[in-house]
């Protein structure tokens, strides 16, 4: 690209009134933040209120049916052992949602054009998006670890360490989520995909057990799953017991939503499955 077609894009950007600093549309990028924070806060008894009671409920189950015959995990009584789980599982089934669903239902809606449109490339629209997905998954787990962890005596043994944590799973299930919101042109293959992948990979993860009771083959599985070193991290931060290194797995999730990341800004970029 020559230095005169440059000048001349940045001219068109600021006729039409986008704020850039160097390639980057802030305004953009930040309206479309916005509006997928604005998406699921308009609606919080279903987006926010809902995952709390449903995380509630987990732990009220475990602790009666389980909780008083179950021992203790890793030295720990079980019912503190399993909160961490229960914790990143609905970070991560909510990052999943919030971004599948803006997507599948603007495309449903015939509306995912406003959002092509507009002078944002794909990597600004994959940002967007995952922005929304983190901050929903950070509120809930605020909202759990605020109203439940205290009834049930429990500290975060590393609070920084645990937003982290909290962030890379909603990351890395928002960019799993964008992949499936391009991929699925109705609700019912989006509901497919999250009852036969993401609804299993957060309930066998770890989220209930630990890994060392598991035979062999499926220990090994686990440890070639992102989301266990999701749970694992998180349960590591909360509690300072884990079943893997928090370094690996850390590295581990990192470099799988990149990678999710990337296919996802690929089909935002060719117009996969979304200009057809």
């Amino acid at each position: 690209m020559t230095d005169t077609t440059a000048m001349q894009q940045d001219a068109q950007a600021a006729r039409h009134g986008v704020r850039r600093f160097g390639r980057v549309n802030w305004l953009g990028l930040q309206t479309l933040i916005l509006r997928e924070v604005r998406r699921f806060s308009s609606v919080w008894t279903q987006t926010l209120l809902a995952p709390l009671a449903t995380a509630a409920l987990f732990l009220l189950v475990f602790s009666l049916a389980v909780g008083t015959r179950r021992g203790d995990v890793m030295g720990l009584p079980f019912v503190h052992f399993l909160a961490p789980g229960i914790l990143m599982m609905t970070v991560i089934q909510n990052s999943f949602a919030n971004v599948s669903s803006s997507i599948v239902i603007s495309k449903v809606q015939g509306n995912i054009v406003d959002t092509l449109m507009p002078p944002l490339s794909g990597g600004e629209l994959v940002v967007g998006y995952l922005a929304g997905g983190i901050a929903r998954g950070l509120v809930v787990a605020v909202a759990i670890a605020v109203l439940m962890f205290p009834f049930l005596g429990l500290g975060i043994h590393n609070p920084l360490m645990a937003l982290v944590w909290v962030a890379l799973g909603g990351a890395f299930l928002g960019a799993l989520g964008l992949v499936a919101g391009v991929f699925a042109n109705k609700f019912d293959q989006m509901a497919a995909i999250t009852n036969f992948i993401i609804t299993p990979l957060s309930f066998l993860s770890g989220t209930f057990y630990s890994i060392d009771g598991l035979p062999p083959v499926m220990r090994a599985l686990s440890h070639v799953n992102p989301v266990f070193y999701l749970i694992d991290g998180l349960r590591s931060a909360v509690l300072g017991v884990s079943d893997s290194s928090p370094v690996l797995g850390f590295f581990v999730v990192s470099a799988a939503t990149f990678a999710v990341a990337l296919l996802g800004w690929w089909m935002f970029r060719t117009g996969y499955r979304l200009k057809s």
